[in-house]
């Protein structure tokens, strides 16, 4: 797609009169928010993460990717931890735009810890900013601080997860739609997708790339032909009930680096939405600069998941402070 293309997307979308919240546009929150109702509420989460970690070490990744598959599903607002509405409706973690998505006991131990040590005080939606953090640090990124002041949403719908989640087959220009909706740049864009840096995917969600492409091709042909050759082994055409797991990175696969960004240059990007960004002129140059700027890219992650998390928090008035975070307080 032409530069001109995506930039003009971009621009309608941001101009675009959105509708106003009342408090939730982000401002309000601000580091060491918990400084004097519950001073140790960060080392607690941290502990918890600590430990969840050095138990099961792929969960980091999981971790560090559900802020994402909160903020962008109706705000930074907790809504993925809900079992259940009130209306009974299918809750987020329902949706198939979630599969795959786990950690959430994490998340429970730590607000469970929190409600002895300060009841009724750290949100679970704060809760979720400061474990994708902590699991970034614990992979191997620079500190950054989080700020926090969100309070936690009343409602989950499945159905807003299949609307506002980027799917693995999407491409550059439908991305940079969806990331400008959120208020978030395609420099945001491409260095958050650096979170696959870490973490495993399911076959079924590239096999297409290798045995189904498209009419004319079989495999893609952005795949560097080796890296295909090892992944037709991990994933062969018939799996009939089999759903084999692949590390998005093989080299350093718990290691959050700018690795990702050198293997898209070799065309060893896992998913086609990865891969992708090199085909678009601005989405490549920034890929380009990612992966021959290690430090780049780790300064760069840590403000973009801050920024993420601010998407249309709930502050003031607005939600609650969740007992549990699994269901809205009685």
């Amino acid at each position: 797609m032409a530069v001109i293309t995506i930039l003009s997307i971009i621009w309608m979308v941001l101009s675009a009169p959105v509708a106003a919240r009342s408090e939730g546009d982000g401002h309000n929150l601000h580091v060491n928010y918990y400084k004097n109702t519950c001073p140790q509420a960060e080392n607690i989460i941290n502990k918890a993460v600590t430990e969840a970690i050095n138990s099961d070490l792929g969960v980091a990744a999981a971790l560090v990717r559900m802020l994402f598959h909160d903020c962008f599903v109706n705000g930074c607002d907790a809504s993925i931890l809900l079992d259940e509405n009130p209306s009974r409706e299918p809750v987020e973690m329902t949706s198939r735009a979630n599969i795959g998505v786990r950690g959430l006991e994490v998340i429970y131990e730590a607000k469970a810890r929190l409600e002895n040590e300060c009841p009724e005080t750290v949100s679970c939606a704060d809760i979720v900013a400061f474990v994708s953090r902590d699991a970034s640090v614990a992979s191997g990124l620079n500190y950054y601080y989080v700020p926090a002041g969100r309070h936690d949403g009343l409602v989950s719908q499945a159905k807003d997860s299949i609307e506002n989640l980027p799917k693995s087959s999407s491409n550059v220009s439908y991305m940079a739609k969806m990331f400008a909706q959120k208020g978030l740049s395609l420099h945001d864009m491409v260095t958050l997708l650096g979170a696959h840096s870490i973490g495993v995917a399911h076959c079924s969600t590239f096999d297409k790339r290798l045995y189904n492409f498209s009419q004319d091709q079989t495999m893609d042909p952005q795949l560097n032909q080796l890296f295909a050759f090892t992944l037709k082994l991990a994933c062969p055409e018939v799996m009939k009930d089999r759903n084999p797991l692949v590390h998005l990175d093989h080299i350093t696969p718990t290691t959050l680096d700018n690795f990702y960004y050198v293997r898209l240059l070799a065309g060893k990007g896992l998913l086609y939405s990865d891969q992708v960004l090199m085909e678009d002129p601005q989405t490549r140059e920034i890929v380009e600069q990612m992966a021959f700027d290690t430090d780049m890219w780790n300064r760069e992650f840590g403000k973009a998941m801050v920024r993420m998390g601010r998407i249309d928090v709930l502050t003031g008035q607005e939600g609650e402070i969740r007992r549990d975070c699994r269901f809205v307080n009685k």
